[in-house]
């Protein structure tokens, strides 16, 4: 059965449990060498986010409660898989769709309040975001109590400009006689905000347009840069991105890493000891591209 673009290419059947943590990432197609990933393959295996056969890929992410599950249902339909994240014991739910002839693999990522790293389910979700580096980042928020939603919003919009907001459960808001200005929330963003209710299928095909449109595009919108106002401590924040961007070539957003750090983040600090920031940051080599 085929997702939202009609697509009739099944997933492999799928095997519960940790060795799923590299679907499909020995079977690529013979051209996705010209994928959008085919750089970062090796990377995103090593995180359980390999392409294989699709184009593009989706992280799925957001506070537990948001619908986020209803909106991966609606996207992926019976194409879809659970599994473990490589390395835990962490479930990790992924499928696919078509849309527009171009092929996605969504990734549901688990359910959390923010990416400060307090548990196993927030390490999944931030190493994902942060060393995955998918073409789209989906936030599922919950319309009705979105002031709880934005700070997990504000964080991965530090990290990528690549995101599409799902502004979930606009039905139950409106029941409240609650209105939420999606134009004025894409315009402070900087990032499409989608108003759906998912269990109504309301939304899904303008969700599935900026998507594509997200994907598609080379210029993304800059990570959102929060600027503090103690010079003192932005002095700081500068100079140990620094020191990261030279122990680590190639990390992507060296500064939400130095905050990380001097918010003494025990996953990052352990990425850092043990070297795994400098693997999960290197480029592949052109063995791994052509891999």
């Amino acid at each position: 059965m085929g997702g939202p673009g009609g697509g009739t290419e099944d997933l492999p059947t799928p095997r519960p449990g940790p060795s799923q943590d590299t679907h499909d990432s020995h079977d690529a197609a013979p051209g996705c060498a010209s994928c959008a990933l085919s750089t970062g393959g090796a990377r995103l295996a090593r995180l359980g986010l390999a392409p294989g056969r699709h184009d593009h890929v989706v992280a799925l992410a957001g506070n537990p409660n948001t619908g986020k599950s209803t909106v991966f249902n609606a996207l992926t339909g019976l194409r879809q898989h659970v599994g473990n994240w490589s390395g835990k014991t962490v479930a990790r739910a992924e499928g696919g769709f078509t849309y527009g002839g171009a092929r996605y693999r969504i990734v549901d990522l688990p359910g959390t309040y923010s990416l400060l790293s307090t548990s196993a389910d927030e390490d999944v979700a931030r190493d994902a975001l942060l060393f995955g580096r998918p073409d789209v980042v989906v936030v599922v928020v919950d319309a009705t109590r979105l002031e709880r939603n934005l700070p997990l919003v504000l964080q991965i919009r530090q990290i990528t400009g690549r995101v599409v907001v799902a502004l979930n459960l606009v039905d139950e808001a409106r029941r409240h006689g609650l209105t939420v200005d999606a134009r004025h929330l894409t315009r402070e963003l900087g990032v499409p905000v989608v108003p759906m209710a998912a269990r109504r299928n309301e939304g899904i095909p303008e969700l599935l347009a900026a998507i594509a449109q997200v994907a598609g595009t080379r210029d993304a919108p800059a990570p959102l840069r929060l600027v503090h106002k103690d010079p003192a401590l932005e002095e700081a924040v500068a100079d140990l991105a620094g020191r990261v961007a030279g122990q680590f070539p190639g990390v992507p957003n060296a500064r939400w890493v130095a905050l990380r750090l001097l918010e003494g983040d025990p996953g990052i600090e352990a990425a850092v000891r043990d070297g795994t920031l400098g693997e999960l940051a290197t480029p592949a080599t052109p063995v791994e591209r052509a891999g």
